[in-house]
């Protein structure tokens, strides 16, 4: 079943011209952790902490790059293979294309999308 109490924060976390440590960030935060780390132009980077399942959504506009830096990320794609995803591996679901993440461990991940994105999707 997946998780619905989701820790969110949209605004960034990091301003400019600061020295980011992900995996000493990440290690302060539990899973399901979602944290905006820095805006890049119109674009968000956003930190995840992850362990067990989301739920199915899609993003109607925007496009979503996942990569993985510790752990172990599956992404089921709607009506496809599912996605494996290990440190240092990378994935990009294209707007509108139904996906849901599920981490069989504690996971830390990097994501990468347009600022105004709804993580929980549309």
């Amino acid at each position: 079943m997946a998780r619905m109490d989701y820790d969110i924060d949209l605004q960034p976390q990091f301003a400019p011209l600061t020295l980011i440590d992900v995996g000493a960030y990440a290690a302060q935060h539990e899973p399901w952790a979602n944290r905006t780390l820095s805006q890049v132009n119109d674009s968000v980077v956003r930190m995840g902490v992850l362990h067990g399942d989301f739920h199915w959504h899609h993003h109607e506009d925007e496009d979503e790059l996942f990569l993985v830096l510790e752990g172990r990320l599956l992404i089921d794609l709607r009506d496809r293979e599912t996605v494996t995803l290990e440190p240092h591996q990378a994935f990009m679901v294209p707007r509108g294309v139904e996906h849901r993440t599920r981490a069989p461990e504690r996971t830390v991940l990097i994501m990468v999308e347009p600022a105004g994105v709804q993580p929980t999707g549309d």
